[in-house]
């Protein structure tokens, strides 16, 4: 739809006119301006401002999106819930822990694939709980006692606020891991737009500046297949390196260090990178030895990252995928492979568009020879 109004016009009165245009009742509408691929950007928080202060001209797109904004200094936060698969804990719902169906909003059905050959790191579903509305100076333990509030967090048995574990969402999977109870949320520089998703814990958790949390998991003998997933807080301290690491798990498994493997999964990719050491490179330039990191290439490793662990006592080869991965990237083949062709489609059809025109040919010129004569200036 397309209106005409004036540049001077607030966002309340331009609200206002939108709504009477479209016939919508109610004042639980705002207006949205547009990125520059045409979806939903920032909200027009300023009501009182006009189109031509917050640079809207004739030409742009804004999107009437249903809900009412906060108010400012306040955010809009929707809240998921988020359990691994293969955990259990004290957090079940009354009605799980009598075996009867799950509660709306809970997840449970990972724990009953405890164990499933090559799909126990399978992502965990994240279950929609409400949104809640909190200021920004207010802190992540308040945000997380607010989130316990909601009605479907209710019916879950959560002691206290320090028995839950808060991520913002990306891509609709776990991302940033937000650690400091006492800190505000301001501080966080948390946008208008990300969702919190919070995880059960099974016993309270203060993790240091230092600390990377990470998920463990072994790998069964004889099977290409892991256990259920193991929180591992590794205290990076002494570096990033994959010797520090490879003895934080070696100790958490009781094995020896020389007798253990392990490697970073990639679930987008379905992929295991082995964990090692490599030899330190120096550059033409600076003549400076490049320090091990793993939190950069080709690892990047943080938070919320799965580790597989080999046992090299029983078994030694290098294979650390499972039948999952396999079907994974056979179904990234394929739909690689249908872009591909549907792509050709589209070429031969404006291939034979373009063929099939009558278009007049571009008349040659006869060639003719060229003579370059250069100057003497001394």
């Amino acid at each position: 739809m397309e209106i005409i109004v004036e540049e001077t016009i607030t966002v309340r009165d331009c609200l206002k006119i939108m709504l009477e245009k479209l016939g919508l009742p109610g004042d639980s509408w705002h207006l949205r301006k547009t990125d520059w691929c045409y979806e939903a950007g920032e909200p027009l928080h300023e009501e009182d401002a006009t189109l031509k202060e917050l640079m809207i001209y004739s030409g742009d797109t804004l999107l009437l999106i249903e809900g009412k904004l906060p108010p400012p200094g306040f955010l809009k936060v929707p809240i998921w819930w988020y359990q691994p698969h293969g955990c259990a804990g004290p957090w079940r719902s009354h009605q799980d822990q009598t075996n009867g169906p799950p509660p709306q909003g809970g997840v449970w059905g990972a724990s009953a694939t405890q164990g499933a050959p090559g799909d126990t790191y399978a992502e965990a579903s994240l279950s929609y709980l409400g949104d809640i509305e909190i200021s920004d100076d207010a802190t992540l333990a308040e945000l997380k006692s607010q989130a316990m509030t909601l009605p479907s967090v209710s019916e879950f048995f959560i002691p206290s606020p320090a028995f839950l574990r808060a991520w913002t969402v990306e891509s609709k999977r776990p991302s940033r891991l937000l650690r400091i109870n006492q800190q505000q949320l301001r501080e966080y520089k948390l946008g208008r737009r990300t969702e919190i998703c919070l995880e059960p814990l099974q016993k309270e958790e203060n993790l240091g500046p230092q600390d990377v949390l990470l998920r463990i998991q072994r790998r069964l003998p004889g099977e290409r297949a892991y256990g259920p997933p193991v929180d591992l807080v590794w205290d990076t301290a002494l570096g990033w390196t994959a010797s520090t690491l490879q003895r934080r798990v070696a100790d958490c498994c009781s094995l020896p260090v020389e007798k253990i493997e392990i490697a970073k999964y990639f679930p987008e990719k379905f992929e295991w990178l082995p964990v090692s050491s490599w030899s330190q490179q120096t550059t033409k330039r600076k003549k400076k030895k490049k320090q091990e990191n793993l939190q950069g290439a080709p690892y990047y490793l943080k938070d919320g990252d799965t580790i597989g662990i080999k046992n090299l006592l029983v078994e030694d080869d290098g294979d650390f995928s499972t039948d999952r991965d396999d079907a994974g990237k056979e179904k990234q083949k394929q739909l690689a492979l249908g872009g591909r062709k549907s792509q050709e489609v589209l070429r031969g059809q404006s291939s034979s568009v373009v063929s099939g025109a009558e278009l007049p040919g571009r008349p040659q010129r006869p060639e003719a020879s060229l003579s370059i004569h250069v100057g003497s200036f001394r």
